[in-house]
């Protein structure tokens, strides 16, 4: 498991991904969490934009990231 920890309150999802290395650039991001590939505690998010914050796990291709303040 991936651990990401923040900087400020929150990481947008498509931000979480190439942080972990999990993507390339925002391009394969977006189309990766548009595509439905992308779990956000447990449930499918296709919202590049959307704000993690302390707790919330992303899974992606079977990986985790987990986010801690």
């Amino acid at each position: 498991m991936e651990i990401i920890n923040l900087r400020e309150e929150y990481i947008k999802l498509g931000q979480a991904l190439k942080a972990a290395g999990y993507v390339e650039d925002g391009v394969e991001a977006k189309i990766e969490i548009t595509s439905g590939n992308v779990l956000v505690n447990g449930e499918v998010d296709t919202r590049r934009g959307r704000k993690l914050y302390d707790g919330d796990v992303v899974t992606f291709n079977g990986k985790q990231i987990q986010i801690k303040k």
